[in-house]
């Protein structure tokens, strides 16, 4: 069921600009986001990207230390979420990336607010061509392990996310 809900094209742009792994600068990776999250407008009309929800390639090391634990801090606990995830993950053959689009929607969420989620999450789906992963999240007991996530990127064969063993 389509809930009419549109999908922003700042969303569209951050994306693309995540997908494509152009030969940069310094300077332009450090601005490349490692990771991001959307929410619906206020009007509940539009998938936008969530002000000062997101974790840039340059804060790694810096003001961010781990990453992927930093990405969980920034979910709500009480609300539903799209964001994108760009892993960098080893097997025991070689080092990878690869963007996780996550669908976040904890028990605590409101109903209403679970279902237009639920409902618009094709419309973003739609405009994130060649995503491989796909993960839908209903809690921190899901997510807060890092070899959850490891076992979604490639089962048994990965042996670290973000540098740290799993």
């Amino acid at each position: 069921m389509a809930s009419g809900v549109t999908v922003n094209d700042e969303v569209i742009k951050v994306f693309n600009d995540m997908k494509v792994r152009k030969s940069s600068t310094p300077e332009e990776i450090k601005k490349r986001k490692k990771a991001v999250l959307f929410c619906l407008s206020d009007d509940k009309r539009q998938i936008i990207v969530e002000e000062a929800k997101q974790i840039l390639v340059g804060d790694i090391g810096d003001t961010v230390e781990d990453p992927y634990t930093s990405f969980v801090k920034l979910l709500p606990l009480n609300d539903c979420r799209y964001a994108l995830y760009d892993a960098t993950y080893e097997t025991k053959e070689s080092k990878k990336e690869d963007l996780v689009f996550l669908f976040w929607a904890p028990e605590s969420a409101p109903l209403k607010s679970k279902m237009i989620y639920a409902s618009s999450k094709d419309a973003i789906k739609k405009k994130f061509t060649g995503i491989k992963h796909e993960w839908q999240v209903n809690g921190l007991d899901d997510i807060k392990d890092r070899s959850t996530l490891g076992e979604k990127l490639g089962g048994n064969v990965v042996v670290s996310l973000e540098g740290k063993p799993l």
